[in-house]
């Protein structure tokens, strides 16, 4: 872990206007919304801490103090995932990816006393023994995203980051630390995922239902790709259609096929995807979009 680096979670909205117009001015491109992948020292990192600490206030009680003294000891070390709404000239969503080798990453440093086992124990449950590690630290998404289609491709988009840029940067393991929401929402597109040294849920910053978990990133995309085939077929309506509560599950397994399939392929999604040159500090990844 390293040293707790300032870093500002309230940006006012009129700053946060001016950063994005000014990045979607410099990035032409279509569709409704984009991903921009940066770093940490990017005017666009703060967008997304200012999201980050909105959502969080929201649901969890995590005011500017609280987000700054969590995960200031990681700033160096985090990537930003900022979805933007292009049509409304908005920030979205965000999610924060924090780079280390097992020990450094904050699920797994803050697991312990929750779980009841030691970082030592937890990399080696998992086989985390020096190679890369990213930690899905947050994904936020703003209220107004969250219902119908748009709040579907924007959670989808930052999944799909998540794995295209995994994949580019040699990412060996993932973690995270997932409210019931999430781990019910990953379980449903296909996420393979095991609690941290098979621990069981417990409570963690505001939220009262967390689990921490690994997942075997190399494995992932493939099973996200295969759980989308079984929700198409599993969607296709016949007579238990017509059964009580059986059109709400074929719309839900249709539902969660169309994700899967964004997630998986990058159908409608990999074209959005934009690596900002020169922004991603010690990440060094190539630029894309």
């Amino acid at each position: 872990m390293t040293a707790v680096r300032t870093a500002r979670y309230d940006l006012e909205p009129a700053a946060m206007l001016r950063i994005t117009a000014d990045f979607l001015a410099a990035h032409p491109t279509g569709g409704r919304f984009v991903t921009a992948v940066v770093g940490p020292d990017s005017d666009l990192a703060a967008v997304g801490r200012a999201l980050e600490r909105q959502v969080f206030e929201e649901a969890f009680g995590n005011d500017a103090a609280v987000m700054a003294a969590e995960y200031g000891p990681y700033e160096t070390t985090s990537l930003f995932f900022v979805v933007i709404d292009r049509k409304r000239g908005v920030p979205a969503g965000v999610a924060r990816m924090i780079e280390s080798r097992g020990a450094g990453a904050k699920t797994v440093d803050d697991a312990p006393p929750h779980i009841g086992a030691d970082v030592a124990t937890i990399l080696a449950a998992h086989g985390m023994t020096g190679e890369k590690v990213w930690d899905c630290a947050t994904l936020a998404v703003l209220p107004q995203y969250r219902g119908g289609r748009s709040s579907l491709l924007v959670s989808s988009m930052i999944y799909r980051t998540f794995l295209v840029l995994g994949r580019r940067h040699g990412v060996r393991h993932a973690v995270a630390m997932l409210d019931r929401g999430a781990y019910r929402n990953l379980g449903l597109v296909g996420v393979p995922m095991r609690t941290l040294a098979d621990s069981g849920p417990f409570e963690y910053l505001g939220s009262a239902e967390n689990r921490a978990v690994h997942m075997d990133f190399p494995a992932i995309e493939g099973a996200v790709r295969e759980q989308a085939a079984r929700m198409r077929r599993a969607a296709r309506p016949g007579l238990a259609t017509l059964r009580r509560g059986g059109l709400r599950k074929l719309l839900t397994r249709r539902v969660a096929a169309e994700v899967s399939l964004r997630i998986g392929t990058g159908k409608d999604v990999d074209d959005h995807i934009i690596v900002v040159p020169g922004e991603q500090g010690a990440f060094g990844l190539t630029p894309t979009g």
